[in-house]
C-alpha cells in the first residue's frame, strides 16, 4: 500500500508571509511552520505546563486516549498561552481564513495533548463535526497544534489527511491518504477545522506533547466555555485583544451583549468617554461584508470518525 509523506510544499519557516501559509493551507487542508517558538518561549511553556500533569490521568475512552492526559483553561493555566494566541502569523492567518465569514473571530479550545508512550491512534474525525453544517463549506475553525516536544512519524505525530476539508460527508478516508505530522519541537501544524485528522500511535518510549489552540467563527458557539473556564479577575487583566478573542467583544452588531451593555462595559465597567456601542459604525461595515452562507437543504447527517489506520500507525 502505498504511504503518504509530508511534502515541502506545505512546510514553511518562520519568516513566512500569512498569505502564503494561508494559501497552502486552502489547498492542501493544512500547513506547518516552523520555529515559531524559540527555545526560551518553548522551555518557558514546558515550565508553565509541568505543575498540571501530576494532576491528569489518561483518558476514559478510546477516542479521548486511555493513555493520553488532556486538560484546557489553559488562558488560566499557562500564561505563555496568552501570547501564543495572538502570535501574529497564527491570529493573521485565522483573520485570512475565518474574516470573510464573519465580523469577529473567536478563540474556540485551548487543550494539552500530552501522548504516553504505548497509547494507540485516535480514530480519524473532523473537528467543526459538532456544528450542524455539512461539508464542504467555508471554514467554520482554524486549527492550531504547537509542537511542546518534537512530532514524529513514531511518537504520534498528528495525522491528517490532505484536502480533505473540501470533501463531502459521504467520502470515506483510506489509509494510503493519511500522513503523519513531522516537526521539530517550537513549529506549528495549522489545518482547517474540517480536515480529517487524529493522534497517531506514540511507539517512541517518551511522550509526545501538543498544544492545540483552536479559532471559530465569530457566531458560532465555543467548543471551551471561556468564560467559566478564565476567572473574571484574571480576564481583567487580559489586553484588549485577548478579551476580544475570548469573547468580551460582540460577534457582530448587537450579538453578544448583557443586558444591553457591551460585554466589556460589564467586565471593566465603562469607559469614562460612556458606554461602548453595540453598533459601531466599524463593526457595522464588517458585518454588511461578511460572506453569508446560503442554505437551501437540510438532511440528517451524522459525525464522521472513522478507524482507519496508516501501516505506521500498526503494532
Amino acid at each position: 500500500m502505498r504511504e503518504t509523506t509530508m511534502t515541502a510544499l506545505n512546510t514553511f519557516p518562520n519568516t513566512a508571509s500569512v498569505e502564503e501559509i494561508t494559501a497552502s493551507i486552502e489547498r492542501q487542508s493544512y500547513a506547518i511552520v516552523h520555529d515559531v517558538l524559540d527555545p526560551a518561549e518553548l522551555q518557558q511553556v514546558r515550565d508553565e505546563l509541568k505543575p498540571h500533569f501530576a494532576e491528569r490521568l489518561g483518558g476514559s475512552d478510546d477516542f479521548t486516549g486511555h493513555k493520553t492526559v488532556r486538560f484546557g483553561a489553559l488562558l488560566a493555566r499557562v500564561p505563555k498561552v496568552r501570547d501564543m494566541v495572538l502570535h501574529p502569523t497564527a491570529h493573521g492567518v485565522a483573520a485570512a481564513l475565518l474574516g470573510p465569514s464573519c465580523a469577529n473571530f473567536r478563540l474556540n479550545y485551548t487543550g494539552v495533548m500530552h501522548l504516553e508512550s504505548g497509547e494507540t491512534a485516535q480514530t480519524l474525525h473532523r473537528d467543526s463535526g459538532f456544528y450542524p453544517i455539512q461539508n464542504p463549506c467555508p471554514p467554520l475553525l482554524l486549527a492550531t497544534m504547537w509542537a511542546i516536544s518534537d512530532f514524529t512519524k513514531e511518537n504520534g505525530g498528528t495525522r491528517i489527511i490532505p484536502g480533505s476539508h473540501l470533501w463531502d460527508d459521504k467520502r470515506v478516508p483510506e489509509e494510503h491518504e493519511i500522513i503523519a505530522t513531522e516537526m521539530r519541537a517550537g513549529s506549528v501544524l495549522f489545518y482547517i477545522g474540517a480536515s480529517f485528522h487524529g493522534g497517531g500511535a506514540n511507539k517512541a518510549a517518551s511522550p509526545r506533547t501538543g498544544i492545540a489552540l483552536h479559532y471559530a467563527l465569530g457566531w458560532l458557539r465555543q467548543e471551551e466555555n471561556q468564560y467559566l473556564a478564565v476567572p473574571q479577575e484574571i480576564a481583567r487583566t487580559f489586553s484588549p485583544e485577548l478579551k476580544a478573542l475570548m469573547g468580551y467583544e460582540l460577534s457582530t452588531v448587537n450579538s453578544g451583549f448583557v443586558d444591553h451593555q457591551h460585554p466589556r462595559d460589564v467586565l471593566d465597567g465603562t469607559p469614562p468617554e460612556g458606554p461602548r456601542p453595540l453598533g459601531a459604525p466599524e463593526l457595522m461595515a464588517a458585518d454588511n461584508a461578511i460572506h453569508r452562507l446560503h442554505v437551501d437543504r437540510t438532511d440528517a447527517v451524522g459525525r464522521a470518525r472513522h478507524n482507519v489506520l496508516a501501516p505506521f500507525d500498526r503494532p
